[in-house]
């Protein structure tokens, strides 16, 4: 082995080139880039003391690992012209709203977002969601090392729990940036997840969504467009949605256990002076596992309902809409079904940071009661229901939707929800969707499961 020090010669060599300076990077293929982008993640890992705000996950390097990925397959910066065309297709898409819905425009500021601007501005949202179950994971992996172990490793847990969180940053991040180049807005997921005010597209995205369908450019960035100004509109004048949706979400999260199984047995065997094998072992992908509780499957339906209701009201409002403007309406409607139907990024995602497969399994049914409320009651009787949670409908009413347009419901007085500041103050502690007292039988004894969903619903 060569006494020389690292990337250095002999001084004075006669010109041979065993005497010239080695390349330190030579045998790695010329792959420079990929080299430094390890060491610059390992320094992340290494350095990682918790994000600001006394968070586990390191969403530092959870950010850098998605906009790698993006920037590994293509992330063009938004030119001008991208973004007068996405402002614009956003602000006709409010102007044709306005005729299919009572709810105001809810997009003051219309964005165009390239793929890492889109992980930048969502980022904040995620981290919310994420880190209840992003701490248990770090817990779970912190304690994974038999405790004789412990006792001997002493400082050396905590490293391990650091690297922890390195690690859980690193499988949110490869999530996001898979999620990033198949989006094609800042709704597609059914969530709130840009900033108040700000609805967005994304060019990158818009082209991907219309590759093979032989529809215009412009036409499927303006039925993209009415798709994300819909859902701005219901997260901006509906108060209690986004609330409602992030916190069915984390309460969905908090029944979720880190399978380790596999990892015990890793670190079972191993020899902690070895920090490669340490690294070795931290380095798979944790696999979440959701409780068979009640709680847990009340929470569960609770989110699928409302992604469904959120789903459907958007299909529904767009649709009407787009009919008589778009010739390929119902191509592009079409379209976005199918990409629902096969999962999507969303659902993988989700299955990745926190146990849950997002998808809204009772779309159908949704749909149907919109559009059946819409012939019912109007489009103001309509729009009414989501003017306080206790209006809206619950899973068993998706059921039987004409049940709910003709029964009871269609009859409730909601004046006094926007009556008196007392009233509306005592209105504000309304349980939410799906909970209503006069949902449920008589023989109900507080477990807020809907006994009339079937949990198999699709």
């Amino acid at each position: 082995m060569s006494d020389i020090p690292f990337g250095f010669g002999r001084p004075g060599g006669d010109g041979n080139d065993d005497d010239k300076p080695q390349d330190p990077f030579a045998g790695m293929g010329g792959d420079m880039r990929q080299f430094a982008d390890m060491l610059h993640r390992f320094a992340d890992m290494l350095t990682h003391q918790g994000d600001e705000g006394g968070g586990p996950l390191n969403w530092d390097l959870a950010k850098n690992i998605a906009r790698h990925t993006v920037t590994e397959q293509g992330d063009p910066s938004i030119v001008d012209a991208e973004r007068r065309q996405v402002e614009e297709a956003l602000r006709l898409a409010d102007l044709w709203l306005d005729e299919g819905t009572s709810l105001p425009a809810g997009v003051r500021s219309p964005k165009a977002w390239s793929r890492s601007e889109w992980i930048e501005q969502t980022l904040p949202v995620w981290s919310k969601l994420c880190d209840p179950i992003a701490a248990r994971m770090v817990d779970s992996l912190g304690g994974a090392l038999p405790q004789e172990m412990q006792a001997v490793a002493g400082p050396l847990v905590g490293m391990i729990r650091q690297m922890a969180g390195a690690m859980v940053g690193g499988q949110a991040g490869q999530a996001l940036g898979a999620l990033a180049l198949e989006v094609v807005g800042s709704a597609d997921v059914g969530l709130p997840l840009a900033p108040e005010g700000v609805g967005a597209l994304l060019p990158a995205g818009v082209t991907a969504f219309g590759s093979g369908l032989e529809v215009s450019d412009d036409e499927i960035r303006l039925f993209l467009a009415l798709r994300e100004a819909a859902h701005q509109r219901l997260f901006a004048h509906v108060p209690w949605l986004r609330g409602h949706l992030l916190g069915a979400v984390e309460e969905y999260a908090r029944g979720i256990t880190v399978d380790l199984s596999q990892l015990e047995q890793t670190v079972s065997g191993l020899d902690l002076s070895d920090p490669e094998a340490l690294q070795q072992a931290l380095g798979g992908e944790l696999q979440l596992q959701p409780e068979e509780t009640p709680q847990q499957k009340a929470a569960l339906t609770r989110l699928e309902t409302a992604l469904a209701l959120v789903e459907g009201w958007v299909d529904t409002v767009v649709n009407t809409v787009a009919a008589d403007r778009l010739p390929a309406a119902a191509k592009l409607a079409e379209a976005v079904r199918r990409r629902r139907a096969t999962g999507g990024p969303a659902e993988r995602t989700f299955a990745t940071l926190v146990g849950l497969e997002l998808r809204p399994r009772r779309l159908r049914e949704a749909a149907a009661l919109w559009r059946a409320l819409s012939d019912q009651r109007g489009i103001d009787g309509r729009d009414a229901v989501w003017q306080h949670p206790d209006l809206m409908p619950t899973s068993g009413d998706l059921d039987d939707p004409d049940a709910f347009v003709h029964g009871t419901q269609a009859h409730l007085d909601i004046s006094a929800l926007t009556g008196t500041p007392a009233e509306e103050e005592q209105a504000k502690g309304a349980d939410q969707p799906g909970d209503r007292p006069q949902d449920l039988p008589e023989s109900t004894s507080g477990d807020d499961t809907d006994p009339r969903k079937d949990d198999g619903d699709s």
